[in-house]
């Protein structure tokens, strides 16, 4: 298997360095040596990285402020042989995301390794025939260079079944995560696409973008419905022709990698919007993988609690409990508008606050410290009629579609997949239901 991650080692070659190295090595990533930050900053610069461990005793702060000034977006960890508290205190304060104490502990290099990148190959949970129909769709588009587009909601796990399309397709350099949402324009294109010496302040030499360093691999763009315009323009050109240019450049780089992309945004609705060009969107979508909701997968979301609850309770060294039935029917009640994503974090702070044999309702807490318990949910058993004689059709659906969005905390995406219905469908009823006076849970 390929190696995961690519480490930059800086600092004077030693023993203790040398058998860092090793314990890199080990975890699983490749490991480039360094004496000095600039000689760092080549590395960067030609081969680029997934994180940086330099010696305390470097100028830590310059360095941060280069690989800034050269939008490179890695994480550095500071290391250094019987440093004080207060040394590593100031190479966090300098830029550094953590320190690693020399001689080196293996638990904890294959620690920082770990909290860059999920080595393991995607475990797939579940048995739901929704799930299933995207993994065999998956599966058979992963051995050509076809682009896949994944969808689905948030933390639904699109992530993990584009990491099954790259398992599966053979590819043997990585692959290479490029998140879109929350990052610059310019900034993420220089990521992508790289950049010449000289194309703007702070450019002091080459940098080769993630389209280039993929090489055959794979280039995973998560929330691609994030990128700017002019983006999306190069990104185009890019697929279409086969090759780019980096930036400030008039070189032509080939592009080989595949392409993989995500979104949890109704992009037929932004192309309509004028905000995602609608021939980007015929590119990337040759090949649709819908992942499906937590709500809409059945007896799968049991298979999970409990997959995360052991994990959880061996990795946090607690004791594993199972969950009682109560728990249980506590969990199919909500809604789950964050998806498996949320289901992981409440499971894990229920693993670390239950204190009796088996985890009880009263454990379930969401983010914002709410019980599930607290909540009002759907009672198990199906919908009453009795309730509903007497009303038009028109007021059960308005109720039904209100209700829903409520408990979905707005979340309108969420709420239209729970009623079998459109994003589109749910902004025009809701546009109904204002210009009527009715109230209508805001969007988060």
């Amino acid at each position: 298997m390929p190696n995961s991650i690519r480490m930059i080692l800086v600092g004077a070659p030693g023993g203790e360095f040398r058998r860092a190295a090793e314990l890199a090595r080990d975890a699983g990533a490749a490991v480039a040596m360094a004496d000095t930050p600039d000689q760092a900053l080549d590395l960067l610069r030609e081969g680029g990285g997934d994180m940086v461990m330099i010696d305390v005793d470097a100028d830590i702060a310059g360095f941060m402020a280069s690989i800034r000034a050269e939008r490179f977006t890695i994480p550095v960890l500071a290391c250094g042989i019987q440093a004080s508290a207060e040394r590593a205190v100031a190479a966090i304060r300098a830029g550094a995301r953590d320190y690693v104490p020399l001689p080196p502990q293996r638990e904890l290099i294959a620690a920082a390794i770990a909290s860059v990148i999920e080595r393991k190959a995607p475990v797939r949970i579940g048995d739901h025939p929704a799930l299933a129909r995207a993994f065999s769709l998956a599966t058979a588009v992963a051995p050509t260079a076809a682009p896949v587009l994944v969808t689905g909601e948030k933390g639904s796990g699109k992530e993990v079944m584009a990491r099954a399309i790259h398992e599966a397709s053979g590819r043997i350099n990585p692959l290479h995560v490029v998140e879109c949402a929350g990052v610059g324009a310019d900034v993420l294109e220089s990521e992508l696409f790289g950049h010449e010496a000289g194309a703007f302040p702070g450019a002091v030499a080459r940098r080769i973008g993630r389209l280039e360093k993929a090489g055959n691999g794979t280039i995973f763009l998560r929330e691609v419905g994030s990128l700017a315009p002019a983006t999306q323009a190069r990104l185009l050109s890019a697929l279409q022709e086969q090759r780019f240019t980096r930036i400030g450049g008039d070189e032509v780089v080939p592009f080989r990698a595949r392409l993989i992309a995500s979104t949890g945004m109704d992009l037929e609705a932004a192309v309509h919007a004028g905000s995602f060009r609608a021939d980007l969107l015929v590119r990337l979508g040759l090949v649709r993988v819908e992942v499906p909701p937590l709500r809409a997968r059945g007896g799968d979301l049991a298979q999970l609690a409990l997959h995360f609850a052991e994990r959880l309770a061996e990795a946090d060294g607690v004791p594993a409990r199972p969950f009682s039935e109560a728990t249980l029917v506590l969990l199919s009640r909500y809604a789950w508008p964050g998806n498996i994503r949320e289901l992981e974090d409440c499971i894990h702070r229920a693993v670390l606050l239950a204190q009796g044999p088996e985890i009880e309702p009263d454990d379930l807490v969401r983010s914002d410290g709410t019980r599930l318990l607290d909540l009002e949910l759907a009672e198990p058993g199906g919908l009453q009629i009795e309730s509903l004689v007497g009303r038009t059709v028109e007021e059960v659906e308005r109720e039904l579609i209100l209700q829903t969005l409520t408990r979905c905390h707005g979340n309108r995406t969420s709420a239209s997949g729970i009623l079998g219905i459109s994003v589109r469908t749910m902004r025009n009823k809701l546009r109904t239901f204002i210009e009527a006076g009715i109230a209508v849970a805001p969007a988060p």
